[in-house]
């Protein structure tokens, strides 16, 4: 049977003691997908850090350890998700560095190590619209419905356009909760349901639909 190491981090809780995805949901979501994949988890590496910065392997010695582990037996890391390692495309870039492969449950077994720098980076940039909107919507409240700072009607009208659309797939995307989002894409598009601009779900466009569902 094929060995693998297991990591799951939980960002730091924020000013209200609210953590981010819990380590167990991660711990679970690794344990199936090491069992469909034939992989015999030989430790499992967690902590408690923010996965902000390029530098953020400096402040987690557990994921540090967990390569160092890997390393040794020629063995990939598995995470449940890829902001699970980072939210920082370099430090994903960092990561490359030292040889050992990386494994996302939600990406799926198949995907070459550095399709994780595509992956990292849409992810970046759909935190980076995330925020923005979160901005222009306090901006609007606090303008007491006046136009949103600096954004043109049509942008506006295409962002909540995306949002109505992500809603109305969050009931088949939570029937479909726990498959990686390669079998998600090949599910919708077997069903066909095609995406907001028409065309065929690929891992990515799923990724970006659930990120959206989450904001």
């Amino acid at each position: 049977m094929k060995t693998a190491i297991a990591y799951a981090r939980l960002s730091k809780p924020n000013k209200r003691g609210r953590p981010g995805i819990g380590l167990e949901a991660q711990q679970e979501a690794i344990i199936r997908f090491a069992e469909a994949e034939g992989y015999q988890l030989l430790e499992t590496f967690t902590e408690i850090e923010t996965g902000a910065g390029h530098d953020a392997l400096d402040r987690r010695p557990q994921l540090a350890a967990a390569m160092k582990l890997a390393k040794k037996h020629k063995a990939p890391v598995i995470v449940a998700k890829l902001d699970r390692l980072a939210r920082d495309v370099h430090f994903i870039s960092g990561l490359m560095v030292h040889r050992v492969p990386f494994i996302v449950t939600e990406l799926g077994a198949d995907v070459d190590p550095f399709m994780l720098h595509i992956y990292a980076a849409l992810a970046e940039k759909e935190r980076r619209l995330i925020a923005q909107r979160t901005k222009d919507a306090l901006a609007a409240l606090k303008a007491g419905g006046k136009k949103l700072g600096g954004l043109r009607p049509g942008t506006v009208a295409a962002m909540k356009a995306a949002d109505d659309r992500a809603k109305g797939l969050r009931s088949v995307l939570t029937e479909l909760e726990g498959l990686s989002a390669r079998h998600i894409a090949a599910e919708l598009n077997a069903r066909g349901i095609p995406t907001a601009k028409g065309g065929a779900w690929h891992a990515a466009t799923v990724i970006r639909v659930q990120n959206r569902l989450k904001s």
